[in-house]
């Protein structure tokens, strides 16, 4: 009978698979490279099988079997992750640390108003914060790395559960001499034509924004993408455009300083902020018992 990998031989495999180098894959474990490399093949001896292909190159290439496994391997970190989680949730809910990785078109806005909440009602509860595009964020949920994700929603998020905490919807950014300027709210028939400025690729609002710009004739400005919202309101203030802007970061002060008029985007137009966790974790309860202080946090109450 094969014996059963070890749990580090599998966060060795998925690191490497995540990093695509030995180096920053072995930091990332807090081993040596080499360490990394004979638990790795030490695996592989232990299947009899092989996971990588030695080509000689200096980036790892897996072979099929071994993309098959690292998938598997997230699982299985993330079951034993669960297995801890509710021993701890059992014992004392809500103390301890607590890793959220947040989404940048959320996290600055909410944030300092959010952490002062947590501290007065959770006082035992120490929150660890990551800062990063939804892609990453769910891949380090799902490896157990984080245990819960403020983002937006729709997204494509794999297998998690979330609990939408609140609706936020689009305001149209212009310089203030626009012609739309001098309207109370935005028609989305008025950005027709009209050269929008957008985040770069991989940001999840510009995925909303285009969805919400399903708007005839609209163009998108794909030369000046932007990789910050305050980056994007600085360029729309110099005249490139106009943008849509979430309500979180309006209310939030992102167009503080800048030569740049807001208004609201008339109609269903926006994204849905929510709370996520790993689909079927133990600790289920104890995250939904945060969504209060978050909705009062995100409405100033």
């Amino acid at each position: 009978m094969t014996s059963l990998p070890s749990p580090q031989q599998l966060r060795y495999l998925v690191a490497l698979a995540e990093h695509g180098h030995f180096g920053r894959a072995a930091t990332a474990c807090a081993v040596t490279q080499s360490t990394l490399s004979s638990g790795i093949f030490a695996l592989e001896r232990q299947l009899d099988a092989a996971l990588l292909e030695r080509t000689g190159g200096k980036r790892p290439v897996f072979t099929p079997l071994g993309r098959e496994l690292v998938g598997r391997a997230r699982t299985a970190l993330a079951a034993l992750t669960a297995l801890v989680e509710t021993v701890d949730t059992a014992r004392d809910p809500l103390t301890g640390p607590l890793r959220l990785g947040t989404i940048p078109t959320i996290g600055p806005f909410l944030l300092p108003r959010l952490m002062p909440r947590l501290r007065d009602t959770f006082p035992r509860l120490r929150l660890w914060l990551r800062e990063d595009i939804t892609d990453r964020l769910v891949e380090s949920l799902d490896g157990g790395r984080l245990d819960l994700l403020l983002l937006a929603l729709p997204c494509d998020c794999g297998d998690i559960e979330s609990v939408t905490i609140a609706e936020d919807p689009f305001h149209v950014a212009m310089p203030p001499t626009h012609a739309l300027a001098q309207m109370t709210e935005i028609l989305p028939a008025s950005l027709a034509g009209e050269r929008l400025m957008l985040l770069e690729d991989g940001h999840c609002l510009r995925d909303h924004a285009l969805s919400a710009c399903g708007l005839p004739g609209a163009a998108t400005s794909e030369e000046f993408a932007a990789t910050s919202l305050h980056t994007l309101v600085q360029m729309v203030g110099g005249g490139l455009g106009l943008t849509l802007l979430p309500g979180i970061a309006v209310t939030g002060g992102v167009t503080a300083g800048a030569n740049v008029a807001t208004r609201p985007l008339v109609g269903a137009f926006g994204r849905r902020i929510a709370l996520a966790w790993r689909a079927r974790s133990p600790r289920a309860e104890e995250f939904r018992a945060l969504v209060p202080a978050i909705a009062a946090a995100l409405h100033g109450s």
